[in-house]
């Protein structure tokens, strides 16, 4: 009898902040603070805060203390964008344009879709995502940004695109 054996991770790409495990965390982090509307500012660094929350005096963060770490929000904000453009072409993340840009919502499929996701990693990740909201569900984008600054380090934190529009208030 033939051995299967599990295809190789480059035939398929990484498998390890892909867009899909990206896209997870972020419809995990936008039902943990729905209703409110979340930027793509705000979802990148929630993206980082959500697994390292003892960045913020939260509980132990689910990913290792790195040195590098630094650096990650300099390559999360790219990977955060197609995540949510993958969550959104499966109807799970909702795009609101308006006067203040674009920010995204947890679609009303979503909540149904995560309850079936119970893995233990999972579960954990929903408990951050949920101290995190109630960490920060009233703060200002700006808030946001001087305790991302004060407490993973002195780092340009707006990554602002050329030419996107609607996000260089944000």
């Amino acid at each position: 009898m033939e051995t299967l054996s599990p295809p190789s991770s480059s035939a398929y790409g990484p498998l390890f902040n892909s867009a899909l495990e990206t896209g997870l965390r972020a419809l995990i982090v936008l039902e943990a603070f729905y209703p409110r509307r979340c930027s793509l500012m705000e979802m990148t660094w929630f993206d980082h805060l959500v697994v390292h929350t003892a960045d913020v005096d939260g509980p132990d963060s689910l990913h290792p203390d790195l040195a590098p770490r630094i650096g990650e929000l300099f390559v999360r904000r790219r990977l955060v964008e197609d995540s949510l453009n993958l969550m959104r072409s499966v109807h799970m993340v909702d795009v609101r344009h308006d006067d203040d840009g674009i920010h995204f919502q947890a679609s009303e499929d979503a909540p149904s879709f995560l309850g079936m996701l119970q893995s233990p990693y999972i579960v954990n990740l929903k408990d951050r995502a949920r101290w995190l909201a109630e960490r920060f569900a009233r703060a200002e984008p700006a808030e946001i940004e001087r305790i991302v600054k004060e407490r993973i380090g002195r780092l340009r934190t707006d990554f602002q695109a050329a030419g996107s529009p609607g996000e260089a208030n944000q």
